[in-house]
């Protein structure tokens, strides 16, 4: 929907362009003036015949041909402004400021919908309405300030929200962080977050293109865009980074109100942005932390070497970094004597290397180099140097400088005394350089960062399920819960092992078949969802005669049609289920299974279709993992087993769309056998 009107506008009206510079229609146009614009500029103002030294219309009919209108005048007027423009100016591109449209009211709304069918019409693109603009080396559209500096290489930042948009700019710039281009969505009447990504990712050069994308996202409308095109841009060398607001009950609503936007299953985000490869943040600093980081070398390794002269912020970051997954690996390579002797008395090169106080740039240097060139087993280098404010230390910040041009590994400079050395660290930032202050948050962002995965490649299944089964059994069957006997049917078509079972609607058949199954048995009621909450579940019935008993009394519990009869089998118990997220597709979950998958709540997710390395990550990242690999002289569980499992859910979710809920929960694990021992389908058409 984005076209070069809008990105790159020979001509642009300011309709409602003001001299007052502190309302919107006075700023923007200030801030295009300001920005350099180079193209023609007009302004429509009913009272002047010139604003800001800038020609003014009072008749919109008077103004030549015009590639962008920005728009800041009441809401009840844009749609016959815009109708007109599109008809009689062959304007193509709009950016409306306003407010009062969709997130306000149900005539706003339909205000709305007119602008848009309107635009979409004469394919048009629309920014906004109730958005701040879009800012990008050829203007600066937005009526807000700070202006940020405006790179190539800089980041291209998308924001669901304008004024977080400005917060997330005054965060960044002070950093040394650079921008691209920034685009403010507003409502998202026309194009929302997933469609600025979408043209970003076609759009996108190697030679040209900015390779940092940032999100601030309120509502994930389009997932599946948001999938499909944010993969496809870190798979061509783009990093990004995303918050998605609103993922508590109370964040839902605050974003609701904010902008009608409805908030997503926390979990699916998770899900979504693990799979396209998104690094999530959870705050400004967070996000332009870690847009930092995108900005060095990419850490290649997880060992980290601290290069510091002060020893508090290399104990913080040390425990940053090794409470995230990341090392700061004791040095014994034989030239750390040789290190030393380079350095004051009393500096410590067994990491963090500590080269004191008073540590000179040429000691840095000479550090740098050796954790660059010799030791072997550093992947990355953490550099702290501050200053108390008694000299002045240009030198440094210019040879920290000189060795991040040249060395291979990435440098990462933590630089704290942001009043003491303002000035060296503003000639630092003047040489296209970043600063992390905090070693805390860099090293919490620098985890982050390493241990995202990169977009998961789906490599079709490794195996073929019975699909013609499954589409006759879905097709068959009502809507909700499916019948046992469906469900075994479903399972065995998918290839997912289950135990042996009968279901038996008398007292006479539940001895005969429960003789069949050999003793010990399991009796289980069939219609209960929560089958242990009413006594519907008794464990190791050993005869004929408890059987009976057992059926007598279990067939009169409420909501019982059947009773359900299993060979007593023995394991760790373990949970697979899945859940239709509206938008998202399919979920699949995975854990310890039992009463643990509601105490522990520890559960692994992803998106359907999954991977085998999708499902193996699923398996390692639990907490309970440990448990599964067999613990204190306990026989573990395949793991290759349960990701089989995982992955022939995924193929019988695909065949079967109409499943809203699965449960598979337990799955009994021992060595190389896993078995469902009771399972529950509920399908919608």
């Amino acid at each position: 929907m984005i076209n070069k009107q809008l990105t790159d506008p020979q001509s642009i009206v300011v309709v409602g362009g003001s001299a007052d510079i502190s309302k919107p229609g006075g700023k923007i146009l200030k801030n295009i003036i300001d920005g350099g614009y180079k193209g023609k500029l007009y302004v429509v103002n009913l009272k002047e015949s010139e604003v800001q030294g800038i020609q003014s219309f009072s008749n919109p009919a008077e103004l030549p041909q015009v590639d962008l209108a920005i728009l800041a005048i009441a809401a009840k007027f844009c749609p016959d402004t815009i109708e007109f423009l599109t008809k009689e100016k062959n304007t193509r591109a709009f950016i409306i400021l306003s407010a009062g449209f969709s997130e306000e009211s149900e005539a706003g709304a339909e205000l709305e919908h007119q602008i848009v069918e309107t635009i979409n019409n004469v394919g048009g693109s629309l920014i906004g309405p109730n958005c701040i603009g879009m800012l990008n080396q050829n203007y600066a559209g937005i009526f807000t300030t700070p202006i940020p500096k405006l790179d190539n290489m800089g980041c291209d930042f998308i924001s669901g929200s304008g004024a977080t948009a400005v917060f997330i700019i005054e965060a960044g710039t002070p950093k040394g962080l650079t921008f691209s281009s920034v685009y403010s969505v507003g409502n998202s009447a026309q194009m929302g977050v997933e469609d600025i990504l979408e043209y970003l990712d076609k759009s996108f050069d190697p030679d040209t293109s900015s390779k940092v994308k940032l999100l601030y996202i309120e509502s994930i409308n389009k997932p599946q865009k948001l999938l499909k095109h944010a993969t496809s841009l870190i798979k061509k060398g783009c990093r990004i980074a995303a918050i998605k607001a609103g993922s508590s009950t109370a964040g839902s609503r605050a974003a609701s109100s904010h902008t009608g936007a409805l908030a997503s299953s926390d979990v699916a985000v998770d899900t979504l942005f693990r799979k396209a490869g998104i690094v999530r943040c959870y705050g400004r600093e967070e996000l332009t932390t870690v847009a930092s980081i995108f900005m060095h070398k990419e850490l290649k390794g997880r060992n980290i070497a601290i290069i510091t002269h002060a020893g508090g912020p290399a104990v913080m970051l040390t425990d940053s970094l090794s409470n995230g997954g990341l090392e700061v690996p004791h040095i014994d390579h034989h030239g750390a004597p040789e290190l030393l002797s380079k350095l004051f008395p009393g500096s410590s090169v067994a990491n963090p290397i500590d080269f004191l106080a008073t540590g000179t740039a040429e000691q840095l240097g000479t550090i740098i180099d050796y954790a660059d060139n010799q030791f072997e087993s550093i992947d990355g280098m953490a550099v702290i140097f501050g200053s108390p404010g008694l000299f002045e230390v240009y030198d440094v910040y210019k040879l920290l400088d000189e060795k991040m041009n040249t060395c291979k590994k990435p440098i990462f400079p933590i630089l704290p005394s942001i009043i003491n050395v303002k000035d060296e660290i503003g000639y630092f930032l003047s040489l296209g350089r970043i600063n992390f202050p905090d070693e805390v948050a860099f090293g919490s962002a620098l985890c982050k960062v390493y241990n995202t995965p990169k977009p998961a490649e789906f490599i079709p299944y490794p195996f073929t399920i019975d699909k013609m089964t499954i589409r006759k059994i879905i097709e068959s069957s009502e809507d909700g819960y499916i019948s046992p006997g469906s469900i075994q049917k479903l399972l065995d078509a998918a290839g997912i092992p289950r135990a042996g079972e009968a279901v038996v609607n008398s007292k006479e058949s539940a001895m005969e078949e429960s003789e069949k199954l050999s003793f010990p048995v399991v009796m289980k009621v069939v219609g209960p969802v929560h089958k242990s909450d009413v006594g519907g579940v008794v464990l190791n019935v050993k005869t004929q005669q408890e059987v009976g008993i057992q059926f007598e009394r279990m067939i009169q519990i409420k909501d019982t049609t059947a009773i359900l009869i299993q060979p007593m089998l023995s394991g760790t118990e373990l949970f697979v289920g899945a859940k239709s997220e509206p938008k998202f597709g399919h979920m699949i979950l995975c854990g310890l299974g039992g009463i643990f998958i509601e105490v522990l709540k520890d559960v692994s997710a992803g998106l359907v279709p999954l991977c085998r390395d999708e499902a193996l990550s699923m398996i390692h990242n639990l907490k309970s993992y440990k448990i599964i690999q067999g613990v204190r002289g306990q026989e573990g569980i395949s793991e290759e087993r349960y990701a089989d499992i995982i992955l022939r859910l995924s193929a019988l979710l695909e065949a079967a769309p109409e499943i809203t809920e699965l449960d598979l929960n337990p799955l009994l694990g021992k060595g190389d056998k896993i078995v469902a021992v009771d399972a529950r389908i509920q399908i919608k058409k």
